[in-house]
């Protein structure tokens, strides 16, 4: 207000026309006509340039407004002159049905602290107060009218109530979620703008150390997010505004209560069906549990259940817990909508406990009192981060559709560490209807990967295959975990730590092809790629062994590099190179290697012209990089300028004069012409760099100083004049690569071959018999073909297994679904009898 009063006349008016320069005036009005001599406005009665004045305000407002005489709640997008009492998406369709007011998360305490709340319209005119418009109001907000009218005092209300009036609220910045709460819950705190969601988790510990009420432990969400006990956001409680706290005094009649409807009891001794043996027992168990319960009574009036404790530990908590294979079942001192205890699932994570959703194999046992340390921290902070690469699945059309339950930035994949995740990323071609989603999880120690297909492929959104295929992952974790390789060390140079996974798409030509690299390995990369598949791979297919460089020069795509003699420093990476001997070699060459020996067979830069790409595209220039020597300078060459020194073989050397090294680029371009040549050249080896300079000394043990005349050795070649191609570096692109036919493929296309030469045959005899139909009702034909040595030819059991078999492959059975029963097989045999059937007479159309 004071920068407007400066203001010259023509600025100032524009700013006295806007909206909230208007709300400002229209209720300095009011307040007047209400006989008011002081108004309090959020939006100019602090100074938020001073970090002091705002925490001061933020930590006062709720009791501000609890003193207040009356709060003017001004409704700018009603313009009836009664408030509105049923939720209207066509009017309000951006906050729930209802006025922007009560979405907002300021508005909350100014809803709840205030003796009286007067509404306004946009025209200024009073259209209700919140007393009498309590039961419309718990309606909106899920506010009690009870607190409506009387207070936070009227009624004895838990953490998760509150909280769960906030889950839909919102507000510009995300720790104002946090600092909008403060006065409902009596806690103050430092602001600290940047924070973001840390900030809920500071008041949910605030929250603890002043109350000991367990529903704070209670909240749900709608999907799964295992880890620390506390919330991330108030939506965490969207569902919990019928969730009460069982005070310690009760708590031990709700217990007993919960462990007899739940007959929970001591699994061992079971009683026998008859005898006096089963007499015997069943008093001994009744005994039994009657003294369990006197314990457990005696155990739930301790203090210990009311008192948390805080520390880098944990939170620590004295809870009643059924023990289970790998976690525990924790029982909480407040009740549900039913009146039933409420319980939350905890897994072990090291010293502490987190919270884990969708246990199974939980005992029928009888809770213990056990001292806990639950985890606090945010998990996603300690995570391990995975580089996504899936550069070529747009090459058939695939896309990424998204990822499920939450996004992420850019290619890399980040996961919990401390704790159970997951998360989903979903690809789909919608012009062939395939769709299939990768399960990237963390559990319990070990990371794993799973591929799942859209059996039934829908025009529906990819956001509901992702829901039903997650809850299916995320209750098949632990089987998923298991399922994934462990491979000991090898020993040498080559280190197997990759693993691929082969998983045909149903009805489709295409399957998914994921690399995993072993996290034990500190190999964080993952590849995802789709590829042609005749279906006959009987997919998913088991994991197998790969290797691919984890660092060196950024490459287009996974790559593993031939170990050769010389190694050598290309923009500070340690690079393997060999000499170039015997041919010509350059950059893109192409070929088989084998026991040391490359024959060249083409270039993929040569190639690019076939498959319409212009060599001059600036996309596929190769990249130019600097390299450093070993660290192993030669006498004779210390005065000479320009010289790099290359060891190998022991004390050999190699200098080169004034090297460069060129390298493929590693961009999508290059990524996707490599996608483009991986059929025609699979299983083929790669140049991928080489090293060029203008000559090459030979130095080592008594020929320091030797130089070579224009080659080195037999088969060095010039690229350009002057220049010498000295060295190259050979690798296998991961995409390029083919896995061995699997036994069970090797013997499905063996069936094929057989049964595809049994249905010739049959075809054959059909047509035999068929033309001698024909000629005999012309007269032409009088002697009948050998049919029964026809027949004994074709083994009937034969035919049948054959029939069976295309039916299968063709999917017939599953066709019959649609167009009702196929009976063209059943006939067949038919066709080829004694029966006077003539195909080229019957017009009955074929099913």
């Amino acid at each position: 207000m004071t920068g407007l009063m400066k203001m010259e006349g023509r600025n100032k008016g524009e700013v006295t026309q806007r909206d909230g320069y208007q709300k400002i005036i229209k209720s300095c009005e009011q307040a007047a006509r209400d006989g008011y001599k002081w108004l309090w406005i959020d939006t100019c009665c602090i100074d938020k340039r001073s970090s002091s004045e705002l925490s001061e305000a933020i930590n006062s407002m709720y009791q501000w407004y609890r003193n207040a005489q009356v709060c003017y709640a001004y409704l700018h997008d009603v313009d009836e002159s009664t408030f509105p009492t049923h939720r209207n998406n066509g009017k309000f369709g951006r906050s729930n049905g209802w006025p922007e007011w009560f979405v907002r998360g300021w508005t909350l305490q100014e809803l709840i602290a205030p003796k009286e709340v007067v509404f306004f319209n946009k025209n200024w005119l009073p259209i209700g107060n919140k007393r009498r418009l309590a039961p419309t109001l718990q309606d909106i907000t899920g506010v009690p009218f009870q607190v409506l009218r009387d207070g936070l005092a009227a009624k004895r209300l838990s953490v998760a109530q509150i909280m769960s009036w906030a889950a839909h609220r919102e507000t510009t910045r995300v720790e104002d979620q946090t600092y909008s709460l403060l006065g409902l819950f009596g806690v103050n705190m430092p602001m600290l703008y940047g924070e973001g969601r840390k900030a809920f988790r500071r008041l949910q510990l605030e929250i603890i150390r002043e109350s000991n009420d367990h529903s704070i432990f209670a909240w749900n969400p709608r999907v799964p997010r295992p880890g620390s006990v506390l919330a991330v956001s108030p939506s965490d409680f969207q569902d919990c505004q019928d969730i009460e706290k069982v005070e310690l005094d009760e708590f031990a009649d709700k217990l007993i209560e919960h462990i007899e409807k739940s007959k929970l009891e001591d699994p061992g001794n079971p009683v026998p069906r008859c005898g006096i043996f089963r007499t015997i027992t069943i008093r001994k168990k009744r005994r039994t549990h009657q003294h369990k319960l006197a314990e457990l009574r005696e155990a739930a009036h301790s203090r210990q259940l009311g008192t948390f404790s805080v520390s880098n530990a944990g939170i620590q908590v004295w809870l009643p817990v059924i023990p289970c294979r790998d976690h525990f079942r924790a029982i909480l001192a407040c009740s549900d909508i039913f009146g039933h205890l409420v319980t939350i699932d905890l897994g072990s994570s090291g010293s502490s406990f987190d919270r884990i959703f969708g246990t199974t194999g939980i005992l029928k046992t009888y809770p213990e009192f056990q001292t806990l340390y639950l985890t606090h921290l945010d998990t996603s902070e300690a995570s391990r981060e995975s580089a996504l690469d899936d550069r070529t699945i747009s090459y058939y059309g695939f896309t990424r559709c998204g990822t499920f339950p939450r996004d992420f930035s850019g290619n890399t994949i980040s996961l919990s560490s401390l704790t159970n995740d997951l998360i989903l990323i979903v690809y789909a071609n919608d012009n062939v209807g395939s769709r299939f989603a990768v399960g990237l999880g963390y559990y319990f120690g070990q990371g794993w990967v799973h591929v799942a297909s859209d059996e039934h492929v829908q025009r529906n959104d990819w956001k509901d295959f992702a829901r039903r295929v997650y809850n299916r992952m995320w209750n098949a974790r632990a089987e998923h975990a298991r399922s994934m390789p462990k491979y000991p060390e090898e020993g040498g140079y080559e280190r197997r730590d990759n693993f691929i996974k082969h998983a045909h798409l149903p009805r489709s030509i295409f399957a998914a092809r994921v690399v995993w690299g072993r996290w034990e390995t500190y190999n964080f990369k993952l590849m995802i790629d789709v590829e042609q598949c005749p279906g006959c791979c009987a997919g998913p297919c088991r994991w197998t062994a790969t290797s691919n460089d984890r660092h060196g020069l950024d490459m287009p795509g996974l790559m593993k590099t031939v170990f050769h003699s010389h190694r050598l420093k290309v923009d500070g990476w340690w690079v393997w190179l060999d000499q170039c001997s015997g041919q010509r070699i350059a950059l893109g060459d192409y070929g088989d290697y084998f026991d040391g020996n490359f024959r060249r067979d083409g270039n993929i830069f040569e190639d690019m012209g076939t498959l319409g790409i212009a060599a001059t595209d600036p996309a596929y220039y190769p990249v130019v990089s600097r390299v450093s020597d070993s660290g192993y300078p030669l006498r004779h060459l210390e005065s000479q300028s320009g010289h790099e020194v290359i060891r190998y073989g022991g004390h050999k050397h190699l200098p080169l004069h004034q090297p460069k090294g060129l390298s493929l680029p590693a961009n999508e371009h290059f990524v996707l012409l490599l996608k483009a040549l991986s059929a025609r050249l699979a299983s083929k080896h790669l140049v991928t760099t080489v090293i060029q300079s203008l000559d090459v000394h030979g130095a080592g043990a008594g020929n320091e100083g030797k130089q070579t005349e224009g080659a080195l050795g037999n088969g060095n070649y010039r690229t350009e004049p002057d220049i010498l191609t000295s060295l190259y570096t050979l690798a296998s692109p991961q995409v390029w690569r083919r896995e061995p036919t699997c036994t069970r493929s090797k013997e499905q296309i063996r069936f094929i071959w057989e049964h595809f030469y049994t249905l010739l045959q049959m075809v054959t005899s059909l047509i035999m018999l068929a033309a001698w139909r024909r000629l005999s009702a012309h007269g032409l034909q009088h002697q009948r073909p050998g049919t029964k040595g026809l027949q004994k030819s074709a083994n009937k059991q034969k035919i049948a297994r054959t029939i069976e078999f295309f039916s299968d492959m063709f999917g017939l059975k599953y066709l019959m679904n649609y167009v009702g029963e196929i009976t063209f097989f059943r006939r067949l045999p038919s066709m080829m009898g004694t029966d006077p059937f003539d195909p080229f007479k019957d017009k009955r159309p074929i099913q």
